[in-house]
Formats: structure tokens, sequence, C-alpha cells
């Protein structure tokens, strides 16, 4: 094992998308806070924007986190009237998410979010899109690496979201 010492942070590649995540999300905060959301919670909403009426482990699988944890979120977001939680019918022990009209309209209140980070960024649309795609890339080879992608561990598939 090599025991030099690692290359400055900011030569770092992780540290570089970390904190450009931690960026991003400072730029939309204004927004979200307008909207009342928080930034995980606008994640589980274009889920479901994109594919209505998911299983809980569905939306835990593609976010990377453990049921337990998205749960005390979408309890927020039920409470705030965005979604519904209902048992699966085929099996009980599974819940459905499902967006109300609320959510449903909130899509539309949200859509801003993109235009902030082109304007922030100063970035062309085309040069954050291939951005996001060598990025995308970059993220399923390491979870094909490492044997997968979150708790629930299958590669994530090809989203096509910005």
């Amino acid at each position: 094992m090599n025991h030099s010492a690692p290359p400055p942070l900011d030569d770092q590649l992780c540290y570089a998308i970390y904190s450009a995540g931690i960026a991003i999300q400072r730029t939309y905060k204004p927004w979200l806070d307008a909207l009342g959301l928080t930034y995980p919670q606008y994640l589980v909403l274009n889920l479901l924007w994109a594919e209505d009426g998911q299983l809980v482990g569905r939306l835990a699988e593609r976010l990377a986190l453990e049921s337990s944890t998205l749960t005390p979120l979408l309890q927020r977001l039920e409470a705030a009237g965005l979604v519904n939680r209902t048992r699966d019918p085929a099996n009980a022990r599974q819940v459905i998410v499902a967006l109300t009209d609320a959510g449903r309209a909130m899509q539309q209140k949200a859509g801003c979010l993109g235009a902030a980070l082109l304007e922030a960024s100063g970035q062309s649309p085309e040069a954050l899109n291939a951005l996001n795609d060598k990025v995308r890339t970059l993220r399923n080879d390491i979870y094909s690496a490492i044997g997968g992608w979150g708790p629930g561990a299958p590669a994530p598939e090809a989203d096509q979201q910005s």
C-alpha cells in the first residue's frame, strides 16, 4: 500500500464534485425555501414527476438512500399535502407514494431552478448537459466497479434529467 500524502483537496476530483453539489444546492436554496421544500424533497418530487406512484423502496433505490432515511422526508411531504402514501394492494408491506394535485402543480413552480443554475454558473445549457453526461458516466462506472448503486445495489437507469 502506498502511504504517500494525498494531493491537495482542490486537486481531488471527489472534492470538486462534492463542493460543486453544495454550490448547486446553495443556488437552489432561495427558490426551494420559497416553495417550502428541502433539496432532498425536491429530488423525491422530481422522481415522482417523471413517474408517479412509485414504491418507497424504488424511490430510496434511485436516491441511493435507505428506506428508513427516506420515510421521515416522505412524511413531511405528505404533511405538506404534496404526496399521499398508501399500502400496495398487492403487497401490504410495501408503500406507494403518489403525487397529490398540489404535488403535481409544484412541478411548474420548480421550473425556475434550472434557470437559476444556468445564470449562476454562466454556462450554456449545452455545456451543462455535456458535464452532466460526463458526471453520470463517471458515477455509473464507479458503481459498476464497486458492485452497485445504493442500498439495493442495482445500477441506476439512464436518467435523462439534469
